[in-house]
């Protein structure tokens, strides 16, 4: 059996690596394994195993040169394996079901959420060496595949990989970022292999909230402190929720750190007085 405290450290190990050498599929896992310390995390790394195989194999059946596919060839490969062979797909039914946004019941059950499965979609590619990426595209999460030319396709993970032209795309931004928003270059931009995981992980932090679970909503907060350590937003919300829950001291805590990493303007000083008020509180 592992504790969640050394998952936490070697999730903090992943983190402090160069983005490149961070490995989405098995961090990912790691934080699934947080709801389920003692499971046996091996039976997944063999499905990844089993995944990253049947792609090389259907590329190879196929006649797809592995070293130098098109982007279109990419697309349609993986496609073909995830959402085929495997029947990965969108889960259009329960969306907000926690499970959607756990790795290893994405697995065991073949169905997540958009960043879920686009990890999937990213390991998968990468395993044979493709260019592959997440895109900064608000509310669904999506994977543009480059190939060694520079051609690039985007796909959708969670609609079984289809590929995504303009047209498709400017109708699923106004979907999530409302009419008047229009497609522009920033909506193209690759995110980190950090930011994916951060993504991931807000989708447990909402849920968790929505909810009103406020103790693993604050667990899921505290992954992401760990995750993204500099991110000022996370060190106050903790201390908020630390506040909710009673716990003074370590609403003090939190929200030092915020006031450590927030620049200075009116809510660090906001921030401050309620610090203040507490250790007022606690003598």
């Amino acid at each position: 059996m592992v504790s969640a405290e050394i998952i936490r450290t070697t999730l903090g190990a992943i983190a402090g690596q160069a983005d490149e050498a961070i490995d989405l599929a098995e961090a990912a896992l790691l934080l699934a394994s947080l709801d389920h310390p003692s499971t046996n995390l091996q039976v997944y790394r063999d499905h990844l195993k089993n995944l990253a195989e049947a792609v090389h194999i259907a590329a190879v059946e196929a006649g797809v040169d592995i070293e130098t596919p098109t982007p279109e060839d990419m697309a349609k490969i993986l496609a073909q394996v995830l959402s085929g062979e495997f029947r990965y797909t969108g889960d259009e039914e329960t969306y907000d079901d926690l499970d959607n946004a756990n790795m290893m019941r994405v697995i065991e059950r073949r169905k997540g959420l958009p960043v879920a499965l686009g990890i999937l979609y990213l390991f998968a590619a990468r395993s044979q060496g493709w260019g592959a990426a997440g895109l900064n595209f608000p509310g669904h999460f999506l994977i543009r595949l480059e190939s060694c030319d520079g051609r690039r396709v985007i796909v959708d993970p969670f609609h079984n990989g289809r590929i995504m032209e303009s047209r498709g795309l400017r109708e699923l931004l106004k979907q999530f970022a409302g009419a008047a928003v229009e497609l522009g270059s920033s909506h193209y931009r690759p995110v980190s292999n950090r930011d994916v995981l951060v993504r991931l992980q807000n989708n447990v932090r909402t849920r968790r909230l929505e909810l009103g679970e406020i103790n693993g909503a604050l667990e899921a907060v505290t992954v992401l402190q760990i995750l993204d350590p500099g991110n000022a937003a996370l060190w106050r919300e903790a201390g908020v929720l630390h506040m909710r829950l009673g716990h003074l001291k370590h609403a003090v805590e939190a929200l030092e750190g915020f006031i450590a990493r927030a620049p200075d303007g009116p809510d660090r000083h906001k921030i401050a007085q309620v610090v203040q008020e507490l250790r007022e509180r606690l003598h």
